[in-house]
């Protein structure tokens, strides 16, 4: 088990960064609001998990142990992987997450492509008595400021969770022509404005 690592950034995409540790770079698949919280050059320390298959070894990083503790968590319910559970943490903050597992709130978690009703339904089930918000719990990392080509990569990321390019493309489209400079501020903020849209 990786449970982290700490080292130069080497590359950050949208959904990944690659950090150097000891030489090596180590592919780290992340959420938007992570990856967009670092940048290339500078030192950085995940916190990680090892997802182990019979053809591959995924490393999966997160801004704070309580994002690491959620992911392995939700994937304990039968039907949720790797994939579906960062698509969870890219869409809600682990707190949201909690209240609404907590709650019995489908309509929350039906948000997160991936997850359906009964889908839904069966985390809540499951989980409901196991998870709790925890006092002052916040996202790993903070909202950083914009590239050019932006558009691109929040498009290239709703595909990436299951969106069709054209219902990607259209979301994108309505949050840049609402102008909301809020929505515009960072990658991972347009990526949430979109989300919100496509869950309408």
């Amino acid at each position: 088990m990786i449970a982290s690592v700490s080292g130069t950034v080497l590359t950050a995409q949208l959904d990944h960064v690659v950090v150097e540790v000891g030489g090596v770079g180590m592919l780290v698949h992340s959420t938007p609001a992570t990856a967009a919280g670092l940048r290339v050059g500078q030192q950085a320390r995940l916190s990680t998990t090892l997802v182990v298959r019979e053809d591959s070894l995924t490393l999966y990083g997160f801004g704070d142990d309580d994002e690491r503790a959620l992911f392995e968590q939700v994937q304990t319910v039968s039907g949720v992987g790797p994939r579906l559970a960062l698509a969870m943490l890219s869409v809600h903050a682990p707190d949201v997450t909690r209240a609404a597992i907590g709650s019995g709130d489908i309509a929350t978690l039906t948000k997160v492509p991936g997850i359906g009703k009964k889908g839904a339904e069966r985390i809540v089930l499951e989980l409901r008595d196991k998870v709790g918000v925890l006092p002052g719990a916040t996202p790993g990392a903070g909202a950083a400021p914009a590239a050019g080509g932006t558009q691109p990569q929040v498009v290239e990321a709703l595909v990436g969770l299951g969106w069709s390019v054209k219902q990607a493309e259209d979301a994108v489209g309505r949050v840049a022509s609402a102008g909301d400079a809020a929505s515009m501020a960072s990658t991972s903020a347009m990526l949430r404005a979109a989300l919100r849209e496509l869950g309408r």
